[in-house]
């Protein structure tokens, strides 16, 4: 992925927001799907921020914007509902069965924007920072974004983060269950998540908390060019055998950054159930 801007349109809206859709680069998959092992080697590039500068004092400020949206979020209604949610039946079902005989379920967070410069980047880390603390069976965080720069980086590994040296444009397959944490990224981000991950053991390794796919399918169907459906098609694919949770935004205060946002589960059994001839 190039830079990474939260907004699926042609059109620039506000950061944080979002629309269903397209593939910014209007790209056509008219080819037969290449093997996953070397779509992966193919799109997975070094990355390192382009900007080299040390700067404590911008690393201070941001690290102190981070610990008040982290305390306002932890005290929320909007996170107690949500924690209140994956506590339902229902969900931990869902998560005990990801999680089958593992303990820990490692986060890689995909296209979190500059947390430097906007409140919804911050948000949503907060929350899957948070997530971590409250939530016994997360592990690891993982982040990437090629927006990011080296004061941001700095500051994701002082609160314990990992931050990729690698664009994995999305690709990542799931050896173990992990959670993809994507608010508001471009769909085609995750089209190349499913794609990297179209098989059996593979689907169900994971847990997708983004937009809602529902949503996608939707406004998906009012589409007729050929070149948007292909750049889809496996969120369009996927919804046979997806367990969707829409989460609750609760207060204004978090609408910006997680409207519309699902817990995903998937649940594949048969290798029949990926084909993708009449998706």
């Amino acid at each position: 992925m190039a830079a990474s801007k939260k907004t699926l349109t042609a059109e620039s809206t506000l950061p944080g927001e979002w629309t269903v859709v397209l593939s910014r680069r209007g790209r056509q998959r008219r080819n037969p799907p290449l093997p996953k092992t070397l779509v992966q080697k193919q799109q997975q590039l070094p990355w390192a921020p382009t900007d080299f500068e040390i700067n404590f004092v911008r690393e201070s400020k941001l690290m102190q914007k981070i610990q008040i949206t982290l305390k306002k979020l932890e005290i929320s209604q909007f996170f107690l509902t949500l924690l209140d949610q994956i506590e339902t039946p229902e969900m931990m079902s869902c998560f005990h069965r990801v999680l089958s005989s593992e303990v820990k379920m490692k986060m890689v967070i995909y296209g979190i924007g500059s947390v430097e410069s906007y409140e919804s980047p911050r948000l949503q880390l907060s929350l899957a920072i948070l997530l971590k603390r409250r939530v016994s069976w997360i592990g690891d965080i993982e982040v990437f974004d090629p927006i990011l720069s080296a004061t941001e980086s700095r500051v994701l590994e002082a609160l314990g983060c990992s931050v990729l040296s690698i664009n994995e444009q999305g690709r990542r397959q799931a050896q173990t269950p992990t959670l993809f944490f994507m608010p508001h990224c471009e769909a085609e981000l995750y089209d190349n998540l499913l794609q990297a991950n179209w098989g059996v053991q593979e689907l169900n390794c994971l847990v997708v908390f983004g937009n809602s796919f529902e949503t996608y399918e939707q406004h998906l169907s009012e589409f007729k060019n050929s070149s948007i459906i292909d750049s889809t098609r496996n969120i369009l694919a996927v919804r046979r055998f997806t367990d969707e949770f829409r989460i609750k935004t609760v207060s204004d205060d978090y609408f910006g950054a997680f409207h519309d946002s699902s817990w995903h589960f998937f649940s594949p059994v048969l290798d029949t159930e990926l084909q993708l001839s009449n998706c």
